[in-house]
């Protein structure tokens, strides 16, 4: 759903008033938070290192009304199953959907806001497990919208942290701020650059010319949480490691290549080839974030698919079909960048590509990827979005 997109917003909204009047009897609030993709800085965010995503127009919905009981009752659009939480009984995690939202009804009343009870119907357009983060897109706007109904306002660096928090300590996937704080501080147009040691971030005019076409590969392969929990434990582990053997390093965002080279005797093969990639991610993501504000689209481009190419054999978070993805965008006319974006071990691509070699691009792209692999892919051409927001829903 564009933004500029008003009657196709218009129908979705309508559509939800009358989803949410038919489980819940009464009129709802609406908020919206984007889903996203990194255009570059993957697996550094977790290391204290440098990313650069943009919100895409693809976005969770949450429609929310107060039910005068003291109860969270949430209705999943996508599972179609309803849950309730008592407001005074403690969460439990049970690895299920609804995780997302009382892990976030448990952070927020631990961080001493007072919950109303709400009715809850949330509908999202970000697919699952493709790595464009709905996760965070639910996380952010359930959390915005429970605060608003309980009349609290919170600043967005302060709610994208308690998002963090209840994914990382309820859910138990241990993220990166980056998710959150896209969900949080998106903005139309541009790409944000953000520090994830100080939270500092610029945002960067993205070219007029150029699109963000995330390609998804329809495959997530099983192994995918587990090595991304291990990637972090072996970074930790490189840390110690390092941290001995200089002082003031903190995280591998301070390790230098000099650093790194230094000590390499003292690494394993496996940590070494991990330092190598997040020393090297976080100074391409500095390096791309100049090359946009030079609008250099070029070497931006370039650097994406240096980038690819680490995660691939240094980090060994990608697998055939990503491989596959990328290579056909490199074959196509006007494809600046291509690259694997989000955890890794399926999910999604993202490339930019000069908007007259659009067409030609999604078309060799659908074409060429199911001949290859027998799966038809989704492909998604998005304008980078603004973050978590109230939607004005006309009433019926």
């Amino acid at each position: 759903m564009g933004e500029t997109d008003t009657s196709s917003q218009t129908s979705t909204l309508v559509a939800l008033q009358a989803q949410f009047k038919r489980h819940f009897h009464s009129s709802p609030h609406v908020f919206q938070a984007p889903g996203r993709v990194n255009l570059i800085g993957e697996h550094t965010d977790y290391n204290d290192g440098f990313v650069m995503p943009v919100a895409i127009d693809l976005f969770t919905l949450v429609a929310i009304a107060s039910n005068n009981e003291p109860t969270i009752r949430v209705y999943s659009e996508t599972f179609s199953e309803m849950c309730e939480l008592p407001l005074d009984a403690k969460p439990v995690k049970q690895s299920h959907w609804s995780d997302y939202v009382f892990g976030i009804v448990d952070v927020l009343q631990r961080h001493g806001y007072r919950l109303q009870g709400a009715d809850l119907l949330i509908h999202s357009e970000v697919p699952i497990g493709a790595g464009l983060s709905s996760s965070a897109a639910i996380e952010v706007a359930c959390a915005y919208a429970l605060l608003h109904i309980a009349g609290h306002s919170v600043r967005n660096k302060a709610l994208a942290l308690m998002c963090q928090q209840a994914e990382n300590q309820f859910v138990g996937a241990r993220c990166g701020i980056m998710d959150q704080f896209i969900a949080t501080f998106g903005e139309p147009q541009k790409a944000l650059m953000l520090d994830c040691r100080s939270l500092k971030y610029q945002l960067l005019a993205l070219p007029k010319n150029v699109c963000v076409v995330v390609c998804n590969t329809m495959v997530r392969h099983s192994l995918a949480n587990g090595q991304y929990n291990l990637r972090r434990v072996e970074c930790e582990e490189a840390l110690h490691i390092l941290s001995r053997a200089r002082n003031g390093i903190r995280a591998l965002r301070d390790v230098t290549p000099e650093d790194l080279e230094r000590h390499r005797s003292e690494l394993t093969e496996i940590h070494y080839r991990r330092c190598l990639h997040v020393v090297h991610e976080n100074l391409r993501v500095q390096e791309a974030a100049e090359n946009l504000r030079r609008q250099n689209i070029e070497e931006f481009g370039r650097l994406m698919s240096a980038s690819h190419r680490s995660l691939r054999d240094n980090y060994e978070v990608s697998c055939s079909e990503l491989d596959i993805m990328v290579e056909l965008a490199e074959q196509v006319r006007g494809v600046y960048g291509a690259r694997m974006t989000g955890g890794g071990f399926g999910g999604c691509t993202v490339n930019l590509v000069r908007s007259d070699c659009l067409n030609a691009f999604v078309s060799h792209i659908r074409e060429e990827y199911a001949q290859l692999t027998l799966h038809v892919p989704e492909i998604y051409v998005s304008r980078a979005s603004s973050g978590v927001r109230e939607l004005r829903l006309e009433s019926s």
